[in-house]
């Protein structure tokens, strides 16, 4: 017969909120428990459905060998304590909509979110994933007066995991052999940079022709767009899921990784007052540093015409969202 301690014993376990229970945010739930980083609590506002999604990664676990809790939920309550916060929430992109489609449905959502989150949990540190990244970051940001070290966007990530896989493709290597960087905004203006692009230290401009890696920079800055144009219905969430969950783990494992980061820039690469892309080391205090590459004067400008159009579209977003007050 199996007798209970007389005593409980407490163990700490960290805790990452994922805000928004959609295709995103339910894959980056199962890849937090599954590689058994922390406990994490999936909200929606959709009743029920975080729930029954909390309850199957449950039943899962036996299976998957791993302990954590995954908690569904409706309530910001349930969000206490969270190291990190995590912001999928809002609506996807359709066939023929660019992310800047998506300032006026989004902006509020995000606000709210990010509001409420640091209300229940004031020491998180924020993730943004919600499209237009950029501006929504910038937007969350400023609703919660964090530190920049403390709210971010995920986007360089996954560009940059686009555009090593389309070069693993083109060479037909692991794809785990190539490193590629990608700065500037989530959209068609991002700045991938083949001069910064290796295999197994082999600058890829050795490896391929001029006209062949401008196609595939091309391929990246369109990777979301030809996802949802195949699938009709949504966009992609695997990738999305897994490039979040490489820098949750990098934050809570503090493992001060050197990833591309969309964060609040008050200088670097020569821009002010705008969140964008660039390579950041993330630790157990968020954003430990912000790197400043020597950028050649054309990368330097296609850096410069990104944070332009991001700079204009939080314009936007900051007059719409005073409308509707």
């Amino acid at each position: 017969m199996y007798t209970s301690p007389s005593s409980p014993i407490l163990c700490y376990s960290p805790r990452v909120t994922v805000i928004g229970a959609g295709r995103v945010g339910s894959t980056l739930a199962q890849r937090i428990a599954e590689k058994n980083l922390a406990d994490v609590v999936l909200l929606d506002i959709v009743q029920g459905m975080p729930q029954g999604l909390a309850l199957d990664l449950m039943e899962a676990r036996g299976i998957e060998l791993h302990n954590r809790k995954i908690i569904g939920t409706n309530d910001y309550a349930d969000t206490t304590g969270s190291e990190i916060v995590v912001i999928t929430a809002g609506f996807p992109r359709k066939p023929g909509m660019s992310r800047d489609d998506l300032l006026r449905t989004n902006a509020k959502i995000v606000v709210e979110a990010a509001k409420n989150a640091i209300a229940h949990s004031p020491n998180a540190i924020i993730i943004v994933v919600t499209n237009p990244l950029d501006v929504m970051t910038y937007l969350a940001w400023q609703a919660t007066e964090l530190p920049r070290d403390r709210i971010m966007g995920m986007a360089g990530v996954l560009d940059s995991a686009r555009f090593e896989t389309f070069i693993a493709m083109e060479l037909g290597v692991l794809p785990r052999d190539v490193k590629a960087m990608v700065l500037g905004s989530h959209g068609d203006l991002m700045v991938p940079l083949p001069r910064f692009a290796t295999v197994n230290g082999i600058p890829v401009t050795e490896l391929l022709e001029t006209d062949t890696i401008e196609r595939l920079v091309e391929r990246t800055r369109n990777g979301g767009a030809e996802i949802v144009e195949l699938m009709q219905t949504g966009g992609a969430f695997f990738a999305p899921a897994s490039a979040t969950c490489v820098m949750v783990e990098s934050i809570l494992l503090n493992q001060s990784r050197l990833l591309p980061v969309a964060t609040y820039l008050r200088g670097e690469y020569g821009l002010e007052d705008v969140v964008i892309g660039v390579p950041c080391r993330l630790g157990c205090g968020g954003i430990e540093c912000v790197l400043e590459l020597s950028l050649s004067d054309e990368e330097r400008a296609a850096l410069q015409a990104s944070a332009k159009s991001v700079r204009q579209n939080i314009d936007r977003a900051q007059e719409i969202l005073m409308a509707a007050k």
